[in-house]
């Protein structure tokens, strides 16, 4: 039996050994349980690998504390007993004590070598960024499970390799914290994000420029908001690379991060929405060429307070695992993968309708959606409401299942307020910069022409759609005649109005 010294019967030592004994006894129980239980939760690994190992760590430090203190109160003759210890090592009772507590001292180290680094495990866990705290990150988190990149852990992305980055992304973590509990953090969330690490640093170890494809065919399907909800097929070749892909990055869509040009540009707004200054230089030839928009032009003593930028991956890919989805967006894709039946008459109409205004919580936006879609087809189609109440049911259902994934009133969060830069329907994107209001000083333009992106292979309604080969462009067809309004304005001038 390991004998202790009288310093430590006192208060604080023996509340220490209290507070490390039952930690240590309910990580154990935590760490058994997490093992055989199948319905171990978030919170969980939160208290087995964090909460509980620092009030073991609490409860260590109390202890020798204690005695310290103990020692330094003792002034009178009893001192000398109350000195520390002396080890003898001629003595076999200091011997077998020493060994018991070296004994104890290297199991405890190990342990805590194997909870360091379960706790580090799993502070880097999808589980811990997107739960830990729920209602700021449900945005993020249920987005992301729903993206492309589903299967890549968020530190993938957030911190990438090396010592450097993951020191500051945990004392970045402690601002967060502290903004959570206190409730500091901004609703929705502001973006972009400034201290992102380098999109090369981290999307190019798994999309490396020389690897894209040349060409990509895209095709979707849309519906109007008319009485049969009506089908509109369009297919577009997206130039992503050149003709054939041994070319390189000579031309094309990823032509922008070929290794041989640079480009810069000056955002006129935080959130990057507007570039009213870009410089492209080739640097082979060393060549520059500076671009300014006639449309939106920026001070010279503006220059100097913007955020001067080089593009890369996220300049267009802003949204690449955190995509949130417009309603008509939304809809249309739960129509095309039977959530919603595509045969109750105006559904595409009533959906637009009841989505169009944002609403203070999920529940109510939920109860309305039921609400109204039930009572439409109750007033407007009663013969309907009464032999299709399943397909109603089905339609709610899904726009239901569909709104939950894209808004979050709780954070405020939508499209409208995390624009996607890839394409030009619902924000600017391309046309940020291919405005056709760019220009040099000697009247180059950065191009505004279609074809330079995509070129648009088969486009119409159902039993009436057009096609032409690949080789070939067909011109743009709206799907509702607005005659040439869209040759001269933003598509994003019409359609981010239909969910603002």
């Amino acid at each position: 039996m390991i004998k202790v010294p009288k310093s430590f019967y006192n208060w604080l030592s023996i509340t220490g050994f209290i507070l490390a004994v039952n930690s240590l006894v309910l990580i154990l129980f935590l760490f058994i349980f997490s093992l055989t239980s199948s319905t171990a939760s978030f919170y969980l690994g939160m208290y087995t690998y964090i909460v509980l190992p620092v009030f073991l760590v609490i409860g260590l430090i109390l202890i020798p504390l204690g005695m310290i203190v103990k020692v330094k109160k003792v002034k009178d003759e009893s001192l000398e007993q109350q000195r520390w210890p002396v080890l003898d090592m001629n003595l076999q009772e200091h011997r077998s004590t020493l060994l018991k507590v070296t004994i104890v001292t290297f199991l405890f180290l190990v342990a805590s070598a194997m909870g360091s680094y379960q706790a580090f495990r799993y502070t880097e866990s999808v589980e811990f960024c997107g739960k830990l705290c729920h209602k700021v990150m449900e945005p993020e988190h249920t987005t992301y499970l729903n993206s492309p990149h589903a299967r890549v852990a968020c530190v993938e992305c957030h911190v990438g390799e090396g010592a450097s980055w993951y020191v500051r992304s945990k004392l970045s973590g402690l601002y967060q914290v502290y903004s959570v509990l206190f409730h500091k953090y901004s609703t929705p969330i502001t973006t972009p994000l400034m201290n992102l690490r380098p999109a090369r640093e981290t999307c190019e170890k798994c999309h490396w420029p020389q690897k894209f494809y040349a060409r990509k065919l895209v095709s979707n399907m849309r519906y109007l908001a008319d009485s049969s909800n009506t089908e509109w097929t369009y297919s577009l070749v997206m130039k992503i690379g050149p003709n054939f892909s041994a070319w390189g990055l000579k031309e094309g869509i990823h032509w922008h991060i070929n290794p041989d040009v640079k480009i810069d540009y000056i955002a006129g707004t935080r959130d990057r929405e507007s570039i009213p200054w870009v410089k492209y230089t080739n640097l082979k030839t060393g060549e520059v060429k500076i671009f300014r928009d006639s449309e939106n032009k920026l001070e010279p003593k503006a220059m100097d307070t913007l955020e001067h930028r080089t593009v890369d991956c996220m300049d267009c890919h802003n949204r690449p695992s955190h995509l949130y989805r417009s309603a008509p967006v939304y809809v249309d894709n739960a129509i095309v993968s039977g959530m919603v039946p595509n045969d109750l008459p105006y559904i595409k109409k009533i959906s637009m309708d009841v989505l169009k205004d944002p609403f203070t919580n999920k529940d109510s936006a939920l109860a309305f959606i039921r609400d109204s879609i039930n009572g439409f087809y109750r007033v407007n189609h009663p013969d309907l409401y009464k032999s299709r109440r399943s397909s109603i049911d089905k339609a709610i259902t899904g726009i239901s299942h569909e709104y939950s994934n894209n808004a979050f009133p709780s954070m405020r969060v939508e499209s409208s307020k995390y624009l996607n830069h890839i394409g030009h329907l619902e924000s600017d994107g391309c046309f940020r910069c291919h405005s056709g209001h760019h220009k040099t000083e000697k009247g180059e333009t950065i191009s505004h022409d279609c074809n330079l992106c995509h070129t648009i292979i088969a486009q119409g309604p159902r039993g009436n759609v057009r096609s032409v080969p690949l080789s070939e462009s067909m011109e743009f067809n709206h799907p509702v005649d607005i005659g040439d309004a869209w040759k001269t304005g933003f598509c994003s001038e019409c359609h981010r109005r239909l969910y603002e």
